[in-house]
């Protein structure tokens, strides 16, 4: 099973509404934090039968849209604890919570985002994305775990999500959501009982 997607979420001019925090925004056009450009999911299953499987799931997401941060000049401006979060770096030398990168003579990079230089932002064409990202899940079941012929079963099954621990945010100070990063390699265990 393949899934792809394709958002492209664009905000033109202002009129009237409850975006506005005080002033009104700037004009022309910019991308709002759910544009996407392309987002794929992969599932391959195969079942032994009609009890025991194993599934492999890749995803694949190209990087949403991040508000806030437009170019490595406003990323000079974050918090010592948001450059930390979103690896500034400055040549070789990254920012820490209690040193900052507050003027960079060289590029000024991130390891999460795809932070455009200054001057090189553009709302509409190139703005600031998370950078993209690949992630694997693996799992392993059974619908039948005790292979009873009786309508009543128990099943099981174990999951691990993000297989290789990727490191990667979903969002980064997002209007209404926050920062989000994705979770840590993590084991799910499920029992069930069908009747």
């Amino acid at each position: 099973m393949d899934l792809r997607a394709h958002t492209r979420a664009i905000f033109s001019a202002e009129i009237g509404g409850l975006i506005s925090q005080g002033e009104a925004l700037a004009g022309g056009v910019f991308r709002i934090d759910h544009d996407q450009a392309f987002q794929s999911t992969a599932v391959l299953r195969y079942q032994h039968k009609t009890h025991e499987w194993v599934s492999l799931m890749w995803r694949y997401d190209s990087g949403l849209v991040v508000n806030g941060v437009p170019d490595s000049d406003a990323a000079l401006a974050l918090t010592p604890a948001q450059q930390t979060t979103i690896g500034l770096a400055c040549g070789n030398v990254y920012a820490t919570f209690t040193t900052p990168i507050t003027s960079c003579p060289g590029a000024v990079t991130s390891k999460l985002l795809t932070l455009p230089q200054a001057g090189q932002e553009d709302d509409d064409h190139n703005p600031d994305r998370v950078k993209p990202r690949h992630v694997l899940n693996l799992g392993i079941g059974t619908d039948n775990l005790f292979h009873t012929e009786k309508r009543e079963k128990f099943t099981a099954s174990l999951e691990i999500a993000n297989l290789t621990n990727r490191v990667a945010l979903y969002n980064f100070l997002s209007t209404f959501s926050g920062t989000h990063f994705l979770q840590p390699r993590t084991f799910v265990a499920r029992l069930g009982f069908q009747f």
